[in-house]
């Protein structure tokens, strides 16, 4: 007999053939990989390279696309990719370190810096001025060209994103000067918002300071932060704005920074500063596996301290007295020595008594009282004439009354 391919009879024509249930519909093909890597948990590879701080989510995705980022050894192909803190991140070969901790500077920018990485035109950048003890950093917005005053600065692209945002609702402050004249009640119609050339902008809040002769000082307070929001607003009202200075942004202040200086924000301030915004961050990945907890040791109870070094610990009861009684007996010996040592140099005459009876005659001298100038003193031999130079022996012999 032979195999009729046409024939729809249930023939075996092998032995795959023989289980019908295990053959695979062709109608069902596999996910694409991009699908696949999206359905992993974490985070997306652009925004986890941007809040390590090494490049924006523009720049991460230009890597990508030109093969220079690697997850676990492979090349990735697509942006569209998820990694943990398990995966090993590289970029060229070199793997991503853990990142920092999130910090937050203030700059004050002066006039004449472009807020940005690399310039087409060659001009000067914000980060050209920096410190070089400081780590490469991305700024929270921009200032223009011919713009001056605070600019925040981090190492957490994440934490940049989210403070640039609208809808953080952070107010931007800034001292305007610009030429021409205006009136406060032109100024009070701006926080309805106004439309320039299609734009719609939102409700600005304005003050006029002080009206010279040809310029007026103007506070003007933002929450968008749209490009050349200030000046373009300004402008349509008649303004020509000559000098622009952001004073504040948020809770941060610029006080007296003078141009180009560089203060870190303490971590205490800033996290009470971003209480609010810091939980609502991913958790910072890394490429390192973490390292387990260290346990807490206790350290001992500083010593008590005086000024002549630290405080013996106390004596107990029994001690104390052991050392009284040690020292009475010491007295005890004492005054027992001393009184043996009078008694070998002899006893004093009797108080009123004397060997000396009347009083001197002329030429006389009342003779010498031995006992009482031996009284516990050594006497010192007389000087003769073979001695020379040398200092009189003591001697324990009592010395003549001269007659």
């Amino acid at each position: 007999m032979t195999f009729d391919p046409s024939d729809e009879s249930p023939r075996k024509k092998g032995a795959q053939d023989a289980k019908p249930w295990q053959r695979k519909p062709l109608d069902e093909a596999p996910p694409p990989a991009a699908q696949i890597s999206a359905e992993r948990p974490g985070e997306r590879i652009a925004k986890a390279l941007a809040r390590a701080g090494l490049c924006s989510r523009r720049e991460a995705e230009r890597w990508i696309e030109e093969g220079r980022i690697t997850v676990n050894g492979v090349v990735l192909e697509s942006p569209a990719f998820n990694v943990t803190a398990q995966d090993r991140i590289a970029v060229d070969g070199r793997p991503v370190d853990s990142p920092e901790p999130t910090r937050l500077w203030r700059y004050h920018k002066p006039d004449g810096l472009v807020t940005t990485h690399k310039d087409p035109q060659g001009r000067e950048t914000v980060f050209d001025h920096l410190p070089e003890d400081l780590p490469r950093v991305i700024s929270v917005g921009r200032l223009d060209l011919s713009s001056e005053g605070l600019l925040l600065l981090t190492n957490d692209g994440g934490l940049a994103r989210s403070l640039e945002l609208p809808s953080t609702g952070w107010l931007r402050r800034y001292r305007v000067r610009a030429f021409g004249r205006v009136s406060q009640e032109e100024l009070a119609k701006l926080a309805d918002g106004i439309t320039v050339d299609g734009i719609t902008y939102g409700p600005m809040e304005a003050i006029l300071d002080r009206a010279e002769t040809a310029n007026a000082w103007i506070t003007v307070s933002i929450r968008e932060g749209k490009n050349r929001e200030v000046r373009r607003v300004l402008e349509a009202i008649g303004l020509k704005v000559n000098r622009l200075i952001r004073v504040s942004y948020g809770p941060f202040q610029l006080g007296k920074m003078p141009p180009g200086s560089v203060e870190e924000v303490a971590p205490s301030a800033l996290k009470e500063m971003l209480g609010a915004l810091m939980p609502d961050l991913p958790p910072r990945f890394s490429s390192r596996p973490a390292r387990p907890a260290r346990p807490v040791v206790e350290a001992p109870a500083p010593a008590k301290t005086g000024r002549r070094g630290p405080k013996p610990p106390p004596k107990s009861a029994k001690t104390r007295v052991s050392l009284l009684e040690e020292e009475t007996m010491r007295r005890e010996a004492g005054k027992a020595k001393s009184r043996a040592a009078h008694a070998g140099a002899g006893a004093l005459p009797a108080k009123g008594k004397s060997d000396w009876a009347g009083k001197a005659k002329a030429g006389q001298k009342k003779p010498f009282d031995v006992g009482h100038a031996t009284k516990g003193k050594p006497q010192l031999a007389p000087r003769r004439a073979g001695d020379g130079p040398k200092r009189a022996q003591a001697s324990t012999k009592p010395r003549k009354p001269s007659r």
